[in-house]
């Protein structure tokens, strides 16, 4: 009998993806099944994130529970990776509260894993491998992907800007671009393969290159991957408002595979809170940004990221992000209650706010970003729209699928979609979701 894994997820894309090579790793050495539940594996990976505190405590409580189950199967391999385990001191954390871990790594040498396996299966003692500094980029040619059609390439990896607020320097290291060779073949083949939606990863993508190490600009990777024969779509993400620049623009609007959706975190719409935060650009230059991506696309639309109740904010700094928020009519927003991360600099900042203030304003902003995401959708009734089917709903009996600017369709069809692109006419809105009618040609 065939040995099964188990894989667990915590953050971003950035870390789906991660999974998916994690998986790879683990089918190419002999785990050549999925387990439906933890209970039924033979190794549980746990692909952690520390960017906020709620995914770190979900994380402990989750390792926490298997304690019960080692217990029971002793020759159950628990791995611990990603974020957590590669920021400072968390390891030893690790160590004394969960001594039934058997192997921990970091993000910046996740291609160690198939051999710290081995090793753990060699040796009664746990094995921990964190390389504190990053090296060359090692290429993943196997990874086991599970987000049909749509797929996610890393274009880079860390992060150079030093948010105030963030850890992610701290615990995926500095930035190093990929070949971009190697990210056009990986792309070509996975068009190949029939996947519909390709999406360009990397923490900041704006700045690929920016050391000069590729040659290749985001612009001219971006215009390479688009130019690819075949009917997908291209995304990307993320991009900082500090680079975003009109070459991209140019290129997305030569090539309409590009869709017309940008995510562009603003984080706060005071100038005040941005210098806190060490965002490296002002309220009036985001503006311009989205003006002048209208200006090429006046259906263009945003999304974004915001935190609420960072140290020092005011209430008119609040209202100032609220005022950002309706100028710019996000599609809709990731909002976030500012989360205290040990080691950045925004811990060691006077006046940090109230619990019951941050609340107010997340409930207040939620409540707003919801009202126009709403509208949004409404305008979408009577409309026909095209749809990159990507799922069956069980529950609702209903396919789905997202149009160019990811907004989310339910339709009924008596064959199998996943995969393809159909024609959909609005016939109702519900908050972000959209049903409607396949329109046949």
């Amino acid at each position: 009998m065939s040995e099964k894994y188990f894989i667990v997820t915590y953050g971003c894309q950035m870390n789906v993806h991660e999974s998916e090579k994690i998986a790879g790793i683990l089918r190419r050495i002999g785990y050549e099944e999925e387990a439906e539940k933890k209970e039924e594996a033979d190794i549980i990976v746990f692909n952690t994130c520390c960017i906020r505190e709620n995914a770190e405590n979900h994380a402990f409580g989750n390792i926490g529970a298997l304690k019960k189950l080692k217990k029971q199967k002793p020759h159950l391999l628990i791995a611990v990776g990603g974020c957590m385990t590669q920021e400072k001191g968390k390891t030893d954390v690790l160590k004394k509260k969960f001594p039934f871990i058997d192997i921990m790594f970091g993000t910046l040498n996740l291609e160690e894993l198939e051999e710290l396996i081995r090793k753990k299966k060699l040796q009664k003692k746990r094995v921990i491998s964190i390389r504190e500094k990053e090296g060359e980029i090692v290429e993943f040619d196997d990874a086991y992907r599970t987000s049909y059609p749509n797929a996610w390439v890393n274009i880079m990896y860390g992060c150079n800007n030093f948010c105030s607020y963030c850890i992610v320097p701290y615990v995926r290291g500095r930035e190093r671009s990929r070949d971009p060779e190697n990210i056009v073949a990986e792309v070509k083949k996975l068009v190949a393969e029939g996947y519909r939606e390709i999406t360009l990863l990397g923490q900041n993508v704006n700045s690929y290159g920016s050391d000069g190490s590729t040659g290749v600009t985001f612009a001219e990777l971006l215009d390479r991957v688009a130019s690819i024969a075949g009917k997908f779509r291209v995304r990307f993400m993320t991009s900082h408002p500090k680079d975003f620049n009109e070459d991209v623009v140019k290129v997305m609007q030569k090539h309409p595979k590009i869709c017309r959706l940008v995510h562009l975190p603003v984080q706060s719409g005071s100038n005040s809170v941005l210098s806190a935060m060490n965002r490296r650009y002002t309220r009036e230059k985001y503006l311009q940004e989205v003006e002048m991506l209208r200006s090429y696309f006046p259906e263009a639309e945003l999304t974004t990221d915001i935190i609420v109740g960072f140290p020092g904010e005011t209430e008119e700094d609040y209202l100032a992000t609220e005022e950002l928020v309706k100028e710019v009519n996000f599609a809709s927003a990731f909002t976030f209650v500012y989360s205290p991360r040990e080691g950045t600099k925004a811990t060691e900042m006077p006046n940090h706010v109230p619990e019951e203030i941050q609340k107010d304003r997340i409930m207040r902003l939620v409540a707003l970003v919801n009202s126009l995401t709403r509208q949004k959708s409404e305008a979408y009734v009577g409309k026909t729209v095209e749809i990159l089917c990507e799922d069956y709903d069980e529950k609702k009996g209903l396919y789905l699928g997202r149009d160019e600017f990811g907004r989310m369709g339910y339709f009924k069809s008596e064959k199998n979609l996943v995969g393809e692109f159909i024609s959909l006419k609005v016939t109702k809105a519900n908050g972000i979701s959209l049903f409607g009618e396949i329109v046949v040609d």
